[in-house]
């Protein structure tokens, strides 16, 4: 049974129906006969996977990549709900801080229903019926790690609910308990999942390297090292996974991200848990967003995330001989090869087509040259003069909705980094530690090797590198602000968002361009992070409302 979701509305439907009447009072002694209900439903191996479908077809998409935009490795440069809530200063009815909530808490009621009702099937394999519940299991507690990222102590609620039910007005559980639940649930889980990836038929579903990658995520989050370093090396000895590659360390990382990479195409091994796409059926927009022809670029990189990326040499740009900025063009020399295989580049090929005159007036416009700062509908524009190309599908740019790429959620990339900060927060990480784990990332893609020793010559902190490392791994995937805010890094969030050197191009002069004291283009000054407020959002105002017993969190 593929998860590529070729029947989504009909599976998100009848599941909506499920869900509806289970969470009604019964009102009639006779089971409907054009409806849907437990009655009559629940009793088929094909009434479960049309269910967990349905449940799968809820899974983050395109808005986990958009949620990059709550931290400060991108900007979206037109309102947005993620960038408002990233910029610190929001109230209590932002629109997003509700609908997260309520859509991640229909997630969690569609599980519990599948998980009240799936025994019931007799016509199925007790076997598959069993692997189904752990799938719906891993759905129900990634929903629940959002939850409880965004709002700490939240209801816990583990049955479908009816209306006078109590727990419909309880106040909110500890969030010691609800981390708890997470792992038990995916222990649970892990048990009755298979090992291999899944192929054919069953390509897309959730599996036991999913259920062990995302307890390591969770454990880590919550400082509970000891069992994220379990998780991660549980994968890792699985013998199951490996770091995608084309074979040229030039390009793999970035052909990852487009439709080489997708789990259909069979060549990836790296990604554990995907919401995937089909094409002409399911589809997004992700990379004409990214380099729309003809209006602002929907996520540009900051100044904050070009600079992260050390030199080739693994110094950072303020220690390496190697950096220069004295032109746009030098910026991108000698650095991690993973920042070309990320930010556009001069001489790249793109879908913007801004064709670069006066600057060469026989340029080829599906060649990048220079950065568009003004909108005149004729190429696309960069509000920090910087570009991505990581989840550009270049053939899906020219048409609306055309874009078939996968939405990477767990990569076995992230394992490996869960395990080498697991082992350093316990005081336990070795050089063979960092080889087992950060190495093979930087030689998938030809970059100069960690080494204990080589950051204690040249006074780079262990911790701070273990950290880049995940930052410009993971850019653009949706990790950043949870990963700032669980280093209590929030200081972060609150700095100015900036551009390129203004110097390097003569149109940032005007005073239409707001610059930094030092020279740079600034494009979001009125930010600001208030501890502890900002490390949890509020109880949305539309959940108050129906039950004050949620109470509120600390400032809000």
């Amino acid at each position: 049974m593929t998860i590529q979701y070729r029947k989504h509305s009909k599976f998100a439907v009848l599941l909506c129906g499920v869900g509806f009447l289970m969470s009604c009072s019964d009102f009639l002694d006779r089971v409907p006969q054009d409806q849907i209900v437990n009655e009559t439903y629940w009793k088929t191996q094909e009434h479960l996977e049309m269910a967990a479908t349905g449940i799968y077809s809820r899974v983050k998409a395109k808005n986990l990549v958009d949620m990059e935009n709550l931290a400060e490795n991108t900007m979206w440069p037109s309102t947005h709900q993620y960038k408002d809530i990233g910029s610190g200063v929001f109230p209590v009815t932002q629109p997003t801080v509700n609908s997260e909530w309520a859509n991640m808490y229909r997630d969690v009621r569609e599980c519990n229903a599948f998980l009240e009702n799936y025994q019931g099937a007799s016509e199925t394999d007790p076997g598959a019926k069993e692997r189904l519940a752990a799938e719906v299991r891993v759905i129900r507690a990634l929903a629940y790690s959002f939850l409880t990222s965004f709002y700490g102590d939240i209801p816990l609620i583990t049955k479908s609910l009816n209306p006078g039910d109590p727990e419909l007005y309880a106040g909110r559980d500890p969030q010691e308990e609800v981390v708890d639940f997470m792992l038990q649930e995916l222990d649970q889980a892990a048990l009755a999942l298979p090992a291999a990836i899944p192929t054919g038929e069953n390509l897309g579903r959730v599996s036991k390297g999913a259920a062990l990658a995302l307890k390591s995520r969770i454990a880590l989050t919550y400082g509970r090292y000891e069992i994220a370093e379990q998780a991660a090396k549980a994968v890792m000895d699985m013998d199951v996974y490996e770091l995608y590659s084309s074979g040229n360390p030039s390009t793999a990382y970035w052909e990852l991200f487009t439709r080489a990479g997708k789990l259909s195409a069979g060549r990836n091994k790296e990604t554990i848990f995907a919401r995937l796409h089909l094409a002409d059926v399911i589809m997004h927009n992700l990379s004409r967003e990214i380099q729309v022809p003809d209006q602002f670029a929907r996520f540009v990189p900051t100044r904050s995330l070009v600079e992260s990326y050390l030199c080739a040499d693994g110094l950072p740009i303020d220690k390496s001989p190697l950096y220069s900025d004295a032109s746009y063009a030098d910026v991108f020399k000698n650095r991690d090869p993973r920042m070309t295989q990320t930010i556009l580049v001069p001489g790249d090929k793109w879908g913007g087509r801004y064709d670069g005159r006066p600057v060469a007036e026989n340029a080829d416009p599906t060649v990048f040259q220079v950065p568009k700062f003004s909108q005149d509908g004729r190429g696309s524009v960069t509000t920090t003069g910087y570009y991505y190309k990581k989840y550009v599908e270049p053939t899906a740019v020219p048409n609306y909705n055309r874009d078939d790429n996968d939405i990477h959620h767990i990569r076995y990339a992230e394992v490996l980094l869960n395990y080498a900060e697991a082992r350093l927060e316990q005081n336990k990480l070795t050089q063979a530690d960092i080889d087992l784990s950060i190495n093979l990332l930087r030689d998938r893609v030809g970059m100069t090797r960690m080494s204990l020793t080589f950051l204690a010559q040249n006074g780079m902190d262990v911790r701070e590198e273990i950290r880049r490392e995940r930052r410009v791994e993971l850019a653009l995937e949706g990790h950043r602000y949870f990963d700032v805010r669980r280093w209590q890094q929030g200081e972060l969030l609150g700095n100015d968002i900036e551009g390129v050197k203004a110097a390097w191009f003569p149109q940032l002069s005007s005073s239409t361009f707001r610059k930094s004291a030092d020279g740079y283009l600034s494009v979001q000054w009125n930010r600001a992070f208030e501890s502890p407020k900002n490390y949890l959002w509020p109880v949305p105002q539309a959940q108050y409302d129906r039950n004050n017993n949620l109470g509120q969190n600390p400032g809000w």
